[in-house]
């Protein structure tokens, strides 16, 4: 069973010295980071979805085996919530087939606010076309019961893993992969401070009892500054070995 480390985001100013020399232009910065990791988990189509165009041209320009995990937009996790979510479904469906062989996971991180409502979800996730495979971000612990992941498990759904500031860390595997989002170690602040080896060591023996059970691993590491994502990432992997 495969693991798949990265960070979320590619360019980030700060990370000139860490990931790619300094005065870097930005559009250069992703062949940087394909230098050094196999998958990466894009946050920016959370802001603005772009362009089918686009998603071709990130099957052309990624290298052969690279994944592309993107997190839905906001149009549809914030501002709708996941009512009527045809128009957005046929829109990501058409972007993710450009994506060709590049395409990885789905991220669908539902906002603090949203409190459950399984009808919601099963309608959302019975639309979702089965070959995009999805995971979902719970912020509000009211979805943390056995009857969503059971409803999860359904649909091949991956319970989104979290490691945060006020988030619960539940090691629920619902899909036939995993999907880790890594928000940062510190106890006040979401994607603040770099994870110790001791941590990461932790971190690694779940990896291994996930591979042990069949399933393929994808983590991503968000606590962007000073490059910790960066050096995290690069610890966790050379700690798995490879």
């Amino acid at each position: 069973m495969s693991v798949h480390i990265g960070t979320s985001g590619w360019s980030y100013d700060h990370w000139d010295n860490v990931l790619y020399p300094p005065g870097t232009a930005a559009r250069d910065r992703l062949r940087y980071y394909c230098r050094r990791f196999g998958t990466v988990e894009l946050n920016a189509s959370f802001y603005r979805w772009p362009r089918e165009s686009t998603f071709a041209g990130w099957r052309r320009r990624l290298p052969e085996k690279f994944l592309l995990s993107v997190k839905a937009p906001r149009g549809l996790t914030h501002g709708k919530k996941l009512y009527a979510p045809e128009v957005w479904i046929d829109r990501i469906a058409r972007s993710w087939h450009e994506l060709g062989d590049k395409r990885a996971i789905l991220l669908v991180q539902l906002p603090p606010t949203l409190e459950r409502d399984d009808a919601r979800l099963d309608y959302f996730l019975t639309l979702l076309p089965t070959w995009v495979q999805v995971a979902v971000e719970f912020r509000h612990h009211s979805w943390n019961d056995d009857a969503v992941y059971t409803l999860l498990e359904r649909h091949q759904a991956a319970y989104c893993v979290m490691s945060g500031a006020s988030l619960p860390c539940i090691l629920r595997a619902t899909a036939p992969f995993v999907y880790v989002r890594m928000h940062g170690p510190d106890s006040d602040y979401l994607y603040g401070g770099s994870y110790s080896d001791q941590d990461l060591r932790w971190w690694a023996e779940r990896i291994r009892e996930w591979q042990a059970v069949g399933k393929d691993v994808f983590i991503y590491f968000n606590n962007d500054g000073g490059g910790n994502a960066v050096r995290n990432a690069d610890t966790l992997r050379s700690i798995l070995g490879g």
